[in-house]
């Protein structure tokens, strides 16, 4: 098996598993308030986090780091996991998931609006089209194909788009962050850890909501904060051609909406697949290149140069 079949299978792999994901949010929904599943999930991504660096060798290496270092970390782990899953959490404990997810996914745009004013990027009219086409999606949603009627939690839609910003902020200010990372990944959680227990405990209390919660704090902490995170990324470092393993993030949103029909049962509305559409077909239209001779990730990991070089 060459490198690039590698790459596209553990690409594709981590593309399924995050798929699962908001299905596991609702789940873990009903046995614990939003606070307390961002304890649980937290403490279970440091603790496999731990094991994978210790595994590798490098757990060392989070002690051996610079004062800036240390402080960068502790910024970052403020807007991930604290800040990010703090609103994202909420906005699912108040929304179906094919409604949050989809405003959820509308964070790769963002991102591109942001990089404007932070990273000095200059927007094409293809963005501005991809913004438009995008945030029509985003109505079609929000409103079931309604507008003016629509009838979902609008505190909670608030929130879904909010955590996008959150996201995008987190992301372009790791382009500066010089660690390895799955270290600054680890310590950033660490530093996370004392704001998120001491969220829940003013919040919500440290209930485990039982072998159910625990178990969905567990898999939230794994295949959505932790090692898929880390199986993205060594696709990215394998694959000899970025861009296949990229493109492969747009599968995620439909593959959801699979778990969220059969898992959760819920009924999805035209108005979804729809809006859904839309956003995707934006958000590839923002992440080609001029003259289609490179293209840009709009995943989990964004490059602000180039694919190749950066890998997360």
């Amino acid at each position: 098996m060459n490198r690039q079949t590698r790459a596209q299978g553990l690409g594709l792999a981590a593309v399924l598993l995050w798929s699962t994901v908001p299905t596991a949010f609702k789940l873990s929904l009903r046995h614990l308030r939003p606070p307390q599943l961002l304890m649980w999930a937290t403490i279970f991504s440091i603790l496999v986090l731990g094991v994978v660096l210790t595994l590798q060798g490098r757990l060392g290496q989070t002690l051996r780091m610079s004062r800036r270092q240390y402080l960068w970390s502790a910024a970052l782990g403020f807007l991930n996991p604290f800040l990010y899953y703090a609103v994202l959490f909420v906005a699912y404990d108040r929304l179906p998931a094919q409604i949050a997810q989809p405003l959820n996914y509308t964070w790769a745009l963002t991102l591109a609006w942001l990089s404007v004013p932070l990273l000095h990027h200059h927007l094409r009219r293809r963005d501005l089209l991809a913004g438009v086409v995008c945030y029509l999606g985003v109505v079609i949603i929000s409103t079931g194909g309604r507008p003016g009627g629509g009838t979902y939690d609008t505190l909670g839609i608030a929130l879904a788009l909010g955590s996008t910003l959150i996201w995008s902020l987190y992301w372009i200010w790791s382009t500066r962050n010089e660690l390895e990372p799955a270290v600054g990944l680890f310590v950033a959680f660490v530093f996370a850890l004392p704001m998120v227990v001491a969220y829940a405990a003013l919040n919500s209390g440290l209930s485990t909501g039982g072998r159910a919660g625990l178990l969905g704090g567990l898999y939230v902490g794994i295949f959505e904060m932790g090692l898929t995170f880390l199986l993205w990324l060594t696709a990215m470092k394998l694959s000899t051609n970025a861009s296949r393993v990229a493109n492969l993030i747009f599968i995620s949103p439909f593959v959801s909406l699979g778990f969220i029909a059969l898992v959760l049962g819920e009924t999805i509305r035209p108005s979804t697949p729809l809006g859904l559409i839309l956003i995707v077909a934006a958000l590839v239209m923002q992440n080609r290149e001029e003259g289609g001779q490179r293209k840009k990730k709009g995943a989990e990991v964004y490059e602000a140069e180039e694919v190749e070089d950066r890998a997360g």
